[in-house]
């Protein structure tokens, strides 16, 4: 059988020494294999063929050079440019200087460059030698026979449209399954390289399992498909495994890297977020195969198509993923700026495949773009707002309207049974009849009055149709609503006005405050209120609230708050969010506002604290107050008292008012409050909203990228190099989405291709994921990237049509995927040319997930919130404000790894021995180190413990149930496939039978076993 990993080579002991010796051995083989890389030869990476070895080619050969050497200070950052030469450009190389030019096309010898290159002397010679090493030998030789030869620059491979390049001609076309392996064929063949055996069937079976689902398959699933003798049974397996709904689970990890999802807002403070929508959208959409074209503008811009629907805009969370400063003294509005500054990098990064970056304070040093360009980006997207969503799912909408149905019924029935019946509680009866008469009195006839002209310092102001002011947009922590009134129609003077905050869902925690960071969510602050008619200010009096405990003295409450000129008392609601309540002001003395009048509202805290919604009332009736009871039923109840008819209906909504409230009613209303406690919380969401057009944010151009620097605006736009009209050019972010995914953007098909064979191949066929740019590494197959980029992006019948799946699928078919690995060849070293499959580890979730599933332990529970696996308390203890973390039970301590909770400030432990990123960075290509604490964790940490103790009572079953008394050998047998998927050797099992009765005074013997298994090399990595 072949062998399914170099560890495999190994004696069956030695397979099962603890893995601390094998990690710190590692240290040493990687030493060893750096400096076979150093000794080895180059291999030719042109994919031109041995005839064109001697040729130049400038973007393989001379830009990086020159790249390494020049741009620095002569390349397209006119900041950092000397003597305004630039070398990165044709037009600057062949400059007059002065009767000689940098670069004299088929002169070498009398181009400034090489007579600087060249120089003894120090004072001349390029680069400076103060800290800059000369050029090589072989460099100034490439620069020599590139200038002779015509000094011709080309644009940088990546910035030309890709071209469906021929298929070529190999020695072996047996060998290929498909377009992919000419390619890869032809590479091997130009460096004397040959393909590697096919993998053995098992060996094959739990690689493309783990690729493509990151599972691994379950014993009888292997048996059937090395005992079938389909000839498709390969490519049928493939199909199966796509169809999976794990498969939206296995990629959507690989996105998320990319979207920097976590569950909590980061910094400091790093509270709690809920964006788990937008990850049940990312795994629903790659299962269902949307295009990319359409997964890209979804979550880029989806808000702002035509009819969105509610996933349309919680695929908006992907640039929602921003961390959130959540300190008191900062000024939220420069974090939006670092936020913005996140999605441009991100962009830059996800669908450009550029270090956009680095244009942030100045003009990028090595690519074409400009510190406007940047800035240009940036306002594409700068126009959004960042509003809630309620996402909740079916099962909760249904929760909450059975819930609230038996509230409704058990209400009704204490209403009927205790206040309205005539046989009812007479105590309570006439508690009830007071509190009415009381109530009564306090009625006053309220009239809402919109505003004409509403200003603000910052958030957007918008009347709705009720007359209700909403808030939105941008806010500071200090804002000031100025509100210019309409005159009003009366006899009578007015005696107060009313200001009723209000809630709505796009506010925070719905609101009625703007508050979305320090404090409460939700929350809002008025510290001063001020009244004028024309030029003359209108004395206000001391008024009531509906706010219980608002007495002099309560500094967040007490209307009296509002007229003291102190900006750190005023009037809020404590308690939850979502609430509404009112305030009375009266006016000392009334007068008649026959003419336009004006309300100043200032609101000041420590953090964003303006209303988000809120409604202006008057009245004319005297000695008004402040009422708990809604509006509306104010308003019935007064229409009732005029006319002397109460409804029945009204009489019965007076009575669930009582109930409610009244103290009288504590007793009766336990029940109810108790069903209350079970209602789930709503589930709200982070999405993108674009503001209008008429109140279109500005963006401006921040030197040195210093937000406290604010130049000139800048006008939307993608980089210029790119070379769009600007008058056809994306002017919003919906354009920009359906720019990046066009024609127009000649990296994205590249860039999404890479990816791809990166997650099969561990390394992209461009070894820098993050950066196409001209520092990017040049591509092992450049022929092969463009053909998948056409294939990609190629919506013909013949094509792929942007789905994902399907370049899964020709990847994962082809004869170079189904490889044997083994050891690179001494040519390449590296494994760039893929005469062998490469060796490589697992990333941190598949490694659990593969245990998980092995064991039989895993949750197949597909999308919702996420969950706390088993880890040290220590750990989430070190974080601020010493976070619990409240480990799951039952099947949420076992789902896949995709779900559990993100914290940035205290990462999952074990995944982070395992190089998984933070969430606080788009990662495009994750780290792969190997160290001694790895093999740590798979053997001490309590969650791969438990996954142990799953291992071994699963064996004993399957010992069992196979017919037999559950013999050592047996159950060794069956925990070796469990892990390893392979049969073991019959000198495996007794190198496994020898360490369980070395084992045996222990109480989990089996599970030691399950344990040194699952820290075995071959657990972990490529089959």
């Amino acid at each position: 059988m072949t062998c399914s990993s170099p560890a495999g080579l190994l004696s069956p002991l030695r397979r099962l020494t603890l893995c601390v010796l094998v990690c710190a051995a590692s240290t040493l083989v990687c030493a060893a294999g750096r400096l076979v890389a150093a000794d080895a030869q180059p291999i030719d990476s042109s994919g031109s063929g041995q005839a064109d070895v001697h040729r130049v080619d400038f973007n393989r050969d001379v830009r990086p050079i020159l790249a390494k050497h020049c741009f620095t200070c002569h390349g397209p950052d006119e900041g950092t440019r000397e003597a305004d030469l630039r070398l990165d450009t044709q037009a600057g190389s062949r400059q007059d200087l002065g009767g000689y030019q940098a670069i004299k096309p088929g002169a070498a010898e009398d181009s400034e460059l090489i007579l600087r290159v060249t120089s003894d002397d120090d004072d001349l010679r390029m680069p400076p030698a103060d800290g800059h090493p000369p050029l090589g030998e072989a460099e100034i030789a490439t620069l020599r026979r590139w200038i002779d030869s015509g000094g011709q620059y080309e644009v940088h491979w990546s910035f030309q449209p890709a071209a469906e390049p021929s298929l070529p001609a190999v020695e072996n076309p047996g060998w290929c399954r498909g377009p992919i392996d000419r390619f890869v064929l032809h590479r091997m063949e130009q460096n004397g390289l040959s393909p590697s055996a096919e993998a053995d069937p098992v060996a094959l079976i739990r690689r493309v399992y783990l690729d493509l689902l990151g599972t691994t398959p379950t014993p009888e699933e292997v048996d059937r498909f090395v005992a079938s003798d389909r000839p498709d049974a390969y490519e049928a397996l493939v199909d199966r495994l796509l169809a999976s709904p794990e498969y939206g689970e296995r990629f959507a990890r690989s996105w998320l890297d990319l979207a920097r999802y976590s569950d909590t807002n980061g910094y400091e403070k790093d509270r709690p977020r809920t964006i788990w929508p937008y990850r049940n959208w990312v795994i629903d959409a790659l299962n269902a195969d949307k295009p990319y074209d359409a997964f890209s503008i979804e979550q880029l811009a989806g808000d702002m198509l035509d009819d969105a629907t509610r996933s349309q805009r919680i695929a908006t969370g992907f640039h929602r993923n921003t961390m959130l400063n959540e300190e008191g003294g900062i000024d939220p509005l420069e974090y939006r700026f670092y936020a913005m500054v996140d999605r441009v990098a991100t962009t830059g990064t996800v669908w450009m495949g550029l270090t956009t970056g680095c244009a942030q304070c100045h003009t990028h040093k090595y690519d074409p773009l400009t510190h406007t360009d940047y800035y240009a980006l940036m306002a594409l997207m700068d126009n959004a707002d960042e509003p809630e969503l309620n996402a909740d799912p079916p099962a909760v909408i249904e929760q909450r309207e059975s819930i609230q149905r038996r509230i409704t019924a058990t209400e009704h029935d204490i209403v009927k049974r205790v206040l309205l019946a005539d046989d009812g509680d007479a105590t309570l009866q006439a508690a009830w009849a007071k509190w009415q008469a009381e109530r009564l009195e306090q009625l006053s006839d309220w009239r809402t009055v919109a505003p004409d002209q509403m200003e603000s310092t910052m958030p957007t102001l918008a009347v709705l149709d009720d007359g209700s002011v909403l808030a939105s947009g941008d806010a500071t922590k200090r804002d000031v609503y100025s509100l210019t009134m309409p005159a009003i129609d009366s006899d009578k003077p007015i005696t107060a006005i009313r200001i009723e905050a209000l809630s709505h869902p796009t506010l925070p925690a719905k609101g009625p405050g703007l508050a979305f960071y320090e404090g409460r969510r939700g929350d809002f602050f008025l510290s001063e209120l001020e009244m004028s008619i024309g030029e003359t200010p209108v004395t206000l009096a001391v008024g009531t609230t509906s706010v219980p405990g608002a007495k002099p003295g309560n500094g967040k409450t007490f209307p009296g708050n509002l007229f003291d000129g102190d900006g750190s008392t005023g009037w809020s609601i404590p308690g939850d969010a979502g609430q509404t309540h009112r305030l009375v002001i009266p006016l000392d003395p009334p007068l008649r506002l026959d003419q336009p009048w004006s309300l100043e509202m200032l609101f000041e805290r420590h953090y964003v604290a303006a209303l988000g919604r809120f409604r202006i009332d008057v009245t004319t009736d005297e000695h008004p107050q402040a009422m708990q009871i809604s509006s509306d039923l104010q308003r019935q109840w007064l229409a009732s008292k005029t006319s002397g008819q109460v409804s029945p209906k009204l009489k019965q909504d007076l009575a669930l008012e009582f109930l409610r409230g009244a103290d009288e009613m504590a007793e009766h209303r336990k029940p109810i409050d108790r069903l209350r406690n079970q209602i789930p919380d709503d589930v709200r969401t982070l999405v993108m909203q674009e503001r209008p057009e008429s109140n279109r944010r500005v963006t401006r151009r921040r030197h040195r990228g210093e937000y406290l620097q604010p130049k000139e605006s800048v006008d939307a736009a993608v980089p210029e190099f790119f070379a769009t009209d600007p008058e056809d050019g994306p002017r919003d972010r919906l354009e920009l989405a359906q720019w990046l995914v066009s024609d127009a953007n000649p990296l994205v098909g590249r860039v999404t291709a890479n990816r791809a064979w990166r997650e099969f191949f561990g390394t992209g066929i461009v070894r820098t994921a993050g950066d196409f740019g001209t520092q990017s590494e040049s591509p092992s197959h450049p022929e092969l990237l463009d053909y998948l980029d056409v294939r990609l992006r190629d919506t013909s019948v013949d094509g792929i049509g942007w789905s994902i799946k399907r370049l899964h699928r020709e990847i994962v078919l082809s004869a170079t995927y189904r490889q044997s690995i083994g050891t690179p060849p001494s040519a390449d070293p590296d494994n760039r040319l893929l005469s062998v499959f490469p060796y490589r580890r697992y990333d941190a979730e598949r490694i659990r997930d593969a245990f998980l599933s092995g064991s039989g332990l895993l949750s197949r529970q597909i999308g919702g919130p996420s969950v706390y696996p088993p880890q040290p308390e220590s750990v989430v203890q070190m974080a601020y404000g010493n976070t619990a973390w409240p480990t799951s039970t039952g099947a949420d301590r076992y789902r896949r790894s995709l779900y559990t909770y993100s914290k940035r400030t205290a990462p999952f432990a074990a995944y982070t021995t395992f190089d998984a990123p933070s969430g606080e960075l788009c990662i495009a290509r994750r780290d792969r180190s190997t160290t001694p604490l790895q093999a740590l964790t798979l053997l001490n940490d309590q969650m791969y413990l438990e996954i142990a103790e799953g291992f071994a009572d699963a064996a004993v079953g399957d010992a069992k149930q196979s017919g037999s008394d559950a013999e050592p050998r047996d159950i060794a047998r069956h925990l070796f496939r469990r892990v390893l998927v392979r049969q073991p050797r019959e000198g495996e099992l007794d190198a496994i039978l020898a360490f369980y009765r070395s084992q045996s005074e222990h109480e989990r013997p089996w599970m030691l076993v399950a344990r040194a298994l699952m820290n075995t090399d071959e657990a972990i990595t490529t089959p």
